[in-house]
């Protein structure tokens, strides 16, 4: 007898969580490692937030609330979406779910099945083909150029759909590239969804880290007609350093929005309550914290870039917003899997090879880590590279 269902056979394991699990394990032994693996920020969260959710704690604020959030938060959600995004949902429209990963995949669940493509642009997040594939559908994977910083072209887009496609999905800013879309860039994109009516399910997690005042632009901000067909993505990881806290969102057309709470109240039921405390105090509270660690960001963003792109042999798009550098390092002759594997045993360097991502020309490295960090791994992977060159 098969003990498993066939979707669950064709799934591969996050090599992100298992590079930062094997530097981590390092780290336990006593051996110094340099890692930039892990995907989130190594700022505390703001103590106000943590406060809030202390206090719901204390307060016995302990059981289920509704499967689609507290009320109030799904209001202050609505009311951030108008506010910073110039979308207008009603709370109705909104759910919270278990981070924004689980929003990813309820989006995909609800409304991909058998038979069904969808589009995601390369480099992309390694999660979303693994999502696609949970929901029996078939992810298409449409490759970018780094020339113009791995953007998704209308064109590609128009080549690659079939009458099968329901869904693509846009992350800007990009985890892993650092592409940020401009709104005419957008917009382009938009029509030729609109010409086959395919759902966009647009991620914007990273939408408070950019740079070089390069706007975040919300894809169903442009048009109604784009509004309809778009479910937005966000949450609270990112922003408010709050990864473990698994709180995300979706904004969606309500049949979406209602189908996903439904899915939602049989799987997961509702997110964590007094988390959602925090994250009501993180909406309504000081917003400091967030320029603050921008700023470091920023710094952190141009050292690495200069130092990885003087580095014979590797070439680099800087990224114009998230906190990733994905440097090509293709002309040493290895796949990405080996160079990365080689760089963590021979120099003590974690990084995660690009073939996670849909690229195995480059590896990623995250720089939401010390600066002590960043300049002694920068210093062992140029070693590394002289290696290899020699």
């Amino acid at each position: 007898m098969n003990l498993l269902a066939p979707r669950a056979t064709t799934l591969t394991p996050s090599l992100t969580l298992a590079i930062d699990a094997k530097a981590k394990k390092l780290k336990a032994e006593g051996v110094d490692v340099c890692g930039f693996g892990a995907g989130e920020p190594d700022f505390d969260t703001p103590q106000h937030i943590k406060d809030a959710a202390a206090a719901a704690l204390a307060a016995g604020f302990t059981k289920y609330t509704a499967s689609s959030g507290l009320p109030e938060l799904r209001a202050a959600v609505a009311d951030k979406l108008k506010k910073e995004n110039g979308l207008d949902y009603k709370p109705s429209q909104v759910i919270l779910n278990c981070g924004a990963k689980h929003s990813c995949y309820n989006v995909i669940i609800a409304t991909c099945g058998a038979g069904d493509e969808v589009l995601i642009p390369a480099p992309y997040w390694l999660s979303y083909p693994e999502m696609v594939k949970l929901a029996d559908a078939t992810p298409v994977i449409v490759p970018t150029q780094e020339s113009n910083g791995f953007k998704l072209t209308p064109e590609e887009f128009r080549t690659a759909m079939t009458p099968a496609t329901k869904l693509i999905i846009l992350n800007s800013p990009s985890n892993p590239t650092g592409a940020v879309y401009t709104k005419e860039e957008l917009q382009a994109l938009a029509e030729v969804a609109l010409e086959e009516g395919i759902l966009i399910l647009s991620d914007e997690i990273y939408e408070k880290i950019t740079y070089d005042h390069t706007p975040h632009v919300s894809l169903a901000s442009l048009s109604k007609e784009i509004y309809d067909l778009t479910i937005t993505v966000n949450g609270f990881s990112k922003a408010y350093s709050m990864t473990g806290w698994r709180l995300g969102y979706i904004a969606a057309p309500e049949p979406i929005a209602t189908a996903i709470d439904s899915i939602q109240s049989h799987s997961t039921s509702n997110p964590t309550s007094f988390v959602q405390k925090g994250a009501l105090a993180a909406l309504k509270g000081d917003q400091s914290f967030i320029s603050d660690m921008h700023r470091a960001f920023v710094e952190r963003r141009a050292f690495m870039h200069e130092k990885l792109t003087s580095i014979p042999g590797v070439t680099c798009v800087k990224p114009m917003g998230a906190f990733y550098m994905l440097p090509n390092i293709s002309s040493f002759g290895l796949g990405s899997a080996q160079f990365c594997e080689r760089l963590l045993e021979e120099q003590k360097v974690a990084c995660v090879p690009g073939i996670a991502f849909g690229s195995d020309a480059h590896m990623r490295l995250s720089y939401a880590c010390s600066m002590e960090n960043i300049t002694k791994g920068l210093e062992r992977i140029a070693a590394f590279c002289a290696g290899l060159k020699a």
